[in-house]
């Protein structure tokens, strides 16, 4: 099988973690090649991402890097079964731009997830004419069959709260959002009301962070931490202009949840910020 020319979020953290191992042991790519009879090449591919690795090779490449730590190994072992095609996502590959792909495959695996939201408010609470008109509003213009493929798949994203045990939710978001009349007075409103109602669900919170609020500066970038089913794979996920950037070093980590206690210490309490809410949507 030919190398991956893009691999996914997931695959590409992966052969990072192994990497991660295989330098903390201070173990080279070829003394790891050899203990798992491979050669360096295919190492360096497995640790970039395009190429896949075996349950059976990841447990003897742990054991060779004197890796005890068994919940992060096991968690390796599911990454490695995982193929692409299998999530609902994969459907939009040849039609999105990755990073749809990537975003909704990282929220589907989390196990929390928190976002900090400056100007709009967090993809899966959006609702459809909310996506509508800010898809609409991209420059240079999309063409109408890529904005609804585009709201379609924002609103798949949804599906990680239809399920039995929906990953912890938490979104932190700035006034400045609630009072962007995105698409007009009606789709404003709407989207208010939907926001009110999700943050009423016991897994979900929401918290306001008010102009009024003088000691929180740092709004100018759009921020997701998604939690892994082990610390280690805490994934943070910065939306620029650019597209999606994915941070997992440690010390990146560290500052975005610092980033985001801030956050919630400047926010309105989940009752206050509903009331908050509903007053602007009152305004429209």
């Amino acid at each position: 099988m030919p190398p991956r020319d893009r691999p996914t979020v997931r695959q590409a953290r992966l052969g990072a973690e192994l990497r991660k191992l295989r330098e903390a042991a201070r173990k080279t790519a070829r003394e790891a090649a050899e203990s798992v009879g491979t050669d360096q090449a295919k190492i360096s591919m497995i640790e970039a991402g395009r190429r896949g690795v075996s349950e059976e090779r990841i447990r003897r490449l742990a054991a060779f890097y004197s890796c005890d730590d068994s919940a992060l190994i096991d968690a390796l072992c599911v990454i490695s079964r995982e193929h692409r095609g299998q999530g609902w996502w994969d459907a939009y590959r040849d039609i999105l731009p990755p990073g749809f792909l990537d975003i909704a495959e990282l929220e589907h695996h989390a196990a929390y997830i928190r976002c900090l939201q400056p100007v709009n408010f967090p993809g899966v609470l959006q609702t459809e004419d909310y996506a509508r008109a800010l898809f609409a509003g991209v420059l240079p213009k999309l063409p109408d069959g890529e904005v609804e493929a585009r709201v379609e798949q924002r609103l798949k994203r949804r599906a990680i709260f239809e399920r039995e045990n929906p990953p912890r939710f938490e979104a932190f978001v700035h006034e400045a959002a609630l009072r962007m009349r995105v698409g007009g007075r009606k789709v404003a409103r709407e989207q208010l009301g939907h926001l009110m109602e999700m943050s009423e669900r016991p897994y979900a919170s929401l918290r306001v962070i008010p102009f009024a609020h003088e000691d929180f500066i740092e709004v100018t970038q759009t921020v997701l931490y998604a939690g892994g089913v082990v610390p280690q794979l805490d994934t943070v996920q910065l939306d620029t202009p650019f597209g999606g950037r994915y941070l997992d070093a440690v010390a990146d980590r560290e500052k975005y949840r610092m980033l985001l206690d801030a956050a919630k210490q400047a926010s309105l309490g989940p009752a206050d910020s509903r009331t908050f809410i509903g007053k602007i949507a009152q305004e429209l």
